[in-house]
This record gives C-alpha cells, structure tokens and sequence, in this order.
C-alpha cells in the first residue's frame, strides 16, 4: 500500500512539473494525432496530450500514389462487399508503403504521433492475410486502414516517436508484421476456453458502450511501459476492445505487458526493440484522463489521472531530450 501511494505521489510530481515546464517553454512538443475521420475522437487525446505539455496537431489523411477517392473516402472499387480493403490493394499499400505519399512534407515539424483507437484494421493487410471476421457491427474502416499503414510505416522506418492506443497499437503490431486475432471470444471458444468478456463489455440496452477497467501485468523491467507504470502491476486500466495481437515471433516487436484471460495470457503491451520509442497498448488511458477531468460518475473504477496522462508525458520527454542531445 505504501509502495502504490509513494508511486502516486511521485506521478502527481512528475505530472505537476512536466505542466509547468511546458507552460514556460518557447516551443512545445508537437504531437501529431493519426488522422481518422470522426473529429470528436481526438477530443480524449488532445486534452491528453495538452495536459502532458504538448502541443497536439491533428494530421492530415494521407493517401497511396495513385489511388482514387471520392470525397474523403477511398473510391468504392477499392472496397470489397463488407467495406474491406480488397487484396490487390492491401498488396500494393504493403509494397510501396508511403513513397510517392508526400509524408516527408505532411510531417514537418511533427516531433511524436499518436495512434487512436477504433475500427477494427483490415485483415487484408495482416502479414499473413486473413478472411475478414464477418462479425456484425464490427466493421473496418479501409481509408483509416490506408491512411494509418502509410503513417505508422513511415514513422518507423524514420524513427519518429509513435505511441498506438488499443487499435493504434494493433496498427504497430500489424505493419511490424505480427498477426492478429479478429475475435476474442471466437478465439477462446475454439481453445476450448470460456471468454469473461474482461476487454470489452457488452453495449447496453441503448446501444452505448462502457469500458471496463482490469489490471495488467508488466514483465519487462527494462521496458518503457515499466518506466511509466514504475511498476509491475497497471492497476484498473479502461479497456473496449474485441480483438488482440496473436504473437510477436519472427519481428522486432517484443511483449511488455499481459493480462492473464481465463488461463491465457493476453498481449497488452508491445515495444519496437528497434526503435527508441515505438510504444503500443491494448488499453485506454486517454479514456481514464477524459472520466477525471470530466467527473464522470464511476470515474475512480479506473487508473488515476496523473497515471492517465503519463503515457503522454513519457512521449513528450523522450521528444524533449532527443532535442536536448541533438
């Protein structure tokens, strides 16, 4: 107990003087969120990210050389039946990636990106290519799929800071090549297991959807998820999700963080091991940030403020001090 409470203490410090530090700087971190096309899903990740002491930039879409759109959407022949990114076309985003995609210039002046959540990515782009679920009511988004790819790739390969929340970091495993599991419970079910339904609870009778809080496992000391977490246990974290990363074999990804699901573990957290900072987690904890700020009831179910905005903070100091060494 005394151990969580130094812990606390020490995250409101850190949290405290991170602010501050920012306010009186000449020119903060600019951190460029993952353009996706519902405005009112940055609103969560800029009060984040500004509490942290960061400027946040939402970034353009950013489209594949030569594909065609209609409005903002990619055009309808790029689309099979149930709105997913039809193979030839996932080839050719896999193959040529961002060339020709103007991201040195949409870029400029971006020292981070953040990946949100979301829309379940299209299979078509996994390493190893699957069927889409077929579930109803979970869809996939292709021009996000597309846009996203491009971004996240581009990032990686010029060592630019990404954080991926819950689909941002299904978009980290996916483009460093890991596969992923479409469906939770489906996947149980055929392991022979029973699902609890712990990642994501079911929507209520108006259809709303309510995150659910649950602990993860850190099991890498010498990770950057422990450097935030200073500790080895993340304590109710706001979880929505329905699908998870299978494993991480054969890439440059390693697992940092697991909850233990009805006697399997559950990746919660990846890290780039190629990279100074390629950070992904399963979880929410720009969600925790938006229930505190906004005293939502049933707020303290999930992990504190100031451990909330940590994440953004340890995005924004790594930002901070590649500058310094520079």
């Amino acid at each position: 107990m005394l151990h969580r409470f130094l812990k606390y203490c020490l995250l409101v410090i850190l949290m405290v003087v991170g602010v501050t530090a920012g306010s009186h700087a000449q020119s903060k971190v600019r951190v460029g969120l993952a353009w996706q096309p519902s405005a009112v899903a940055y609103d969560r990740v800029v009060r984040s990210v500004e509490l942290a002491g960061g400027e946040a930039v939402i970034l353009p879409q950013i489209r594949p050389q030569g594909f065609e759109y209609e409005g903002e959407i990619l055009a309808k022949k790029y689309l099979d039946a149930d709105g997913v990114l039809l193979q030839q076309y996932a080839d050719q985003v896999k193959r040529n990636t961002y060339h020709g995609a103007g991201l040195d210039t949409l870029l400029q002046g971006i020292d981070a990106v953040v990946f949100l959540g979301g829309q379940d990515i299209s299979s078509t782009l996994f390493a190893t290519p699957q069927p889409w679920h077929g579930i109803a009511g979970d869809h996939c988004n292709a021009t996000r799929d597309v846009s996203e790819y491009l971004t996240m790739a581009y990032c990686l390969d010029n060592d630019i800071p990404v954080l991926g929340l819950c689909r941002g970091m299904q978009m980290l495993g996916v483009v460093s090549g890991a596969p992923l599991i479409q469906d939770i419970g489906s996947y149980f079910l055929k392991m022979g297991k029973m699902y609890n339904n712990i990642h994501r609870s079911l929507r209520d009778e108006e259809g709303n959807r309510h995150y659910t809080p649950h602990n993860v496992k850190v099991i890498d000391k010498s990770s950057l998820l422990y450097s935030i977490a200073l500790d080895e246990l993340i304590e109710n974290v706001p979880s929505w999700h329905h699908q998870i990363l299978g494993d991480v074999a054969g890439t440059p990804l390693k697992v940092t963080g697991v909850t233990y699901t009805d006697g399997i573990d559950v990746i919660e957290a990846i890290e780039r091991t190629d990279k100074a900072f390629a950070l992904g987690v399963q979880f929410h904890p720009e969600e925790a940030v938006r229930q505190h700020l906004d005293n939502v009831p049933g707020a303290s179910r999930f992990m504190r403020l100031c451990e909330g905005v940590s994440y953004f903070r340890a995005l924004i100091n790594h930002c901070k001090k590649q500058t310094t060494n520079e």
